[in-house]
């Protein structure tokens, strides 16, 4: 059996009853990062042993996990931090194992998308999440195009190292339009900050920019 357990996104208080009791009673703990998700099990007083699964080895690990699967031991696929499969490694094994007949449940949790988007202060009826954008100009502007037109609050995440030149693409496609920033949520310095397009750009070059971010923009009107 393969589950997908959510895990927090910063603040470890934020794992659930189901999520401990899964990584207790799995026989392989399958993560993203071996180191963060093992300072984890030890806050809680779990100990199992673990197999790498990132973007990078993800096709030299899969038949490792399937041969787990296959021999009948419950695997649990943990990703950094939130929803495995969001944004992190889940997809390619997660088919594998409905290919292949295996039984995969999942342990919903944490997910900063979600908390980022009620947070915001823009519609919550309806959203679209895109995830990372493309990391130079010209293929981030046609993938921010793609839903110049739609009515949906827009979520994508990004580095630090991209934010300011996202928000500057996004401005040029979208227009000035509201928007909010998440850094940090669910931890002590968790910060929300909301305005147009240009007032976020202006507030991020008097800042030191650190993390992972989302990034939520109102839809078209």
């Amino acid at each position: 059996m393969l589950t997908l357990v959510s895990t927090p996104i910063g603040n470890l208080g934020d794992i659930t009853l189901r999520a401990l009791e899964t990584l207790r009673e799995a026989d392989l703990v399958v993560s993203e990062d071996t180191r963060k998700t093992g300072i984890m099990l030890k806050h809680f007083e779990i100990s199992k042993p673990q197999l790498s699964f990132f973007e990078g080895n993800e096709a030299r690990q899969l038949p490792k996990v399937m041969a787990a699967l296959e021999e009948g031991r419950h695997v649990a696929l943990v990703s950094n931090a939130g929803t495995p499969g969001v944004s992190d490694p889940g997809f390619i094994l997660v088919r594998a194992a409905l290919d292949a007949g295996v039984e995969v449940s999942a342990v919903p949790g944490p997910t900063a998308l979600v908390m980022a988007l009620v947070l915001s202060g823009l519609p919550v009826h309806s959203f679209t999440f895109r995830g990372f954008p493309p990391r130079k100009p010209g293929p981030r502007k046609r993938f921010l195009e793609v839903d110049l037109d739609s009515p949906h609050t827009l979520i994508f995440y990004e580095s630090p190292h991209r934010l300011t030149a996202f928000l500057m693409d996004a401005q040029v496609v979208y227009g000035d339009r509201p928007a909010a920033i998440a850094n940090d949520l669910t931890k002590k310095f968790e910060t929300v900050t909301r305005g147009t397009l240009s007032e976020l750009i202006v507030q991020l070059g008097e800042e030191k920019l650190l993390g992972e971010y989302t990034v939520v923009i109102k839809g078209k009107a």
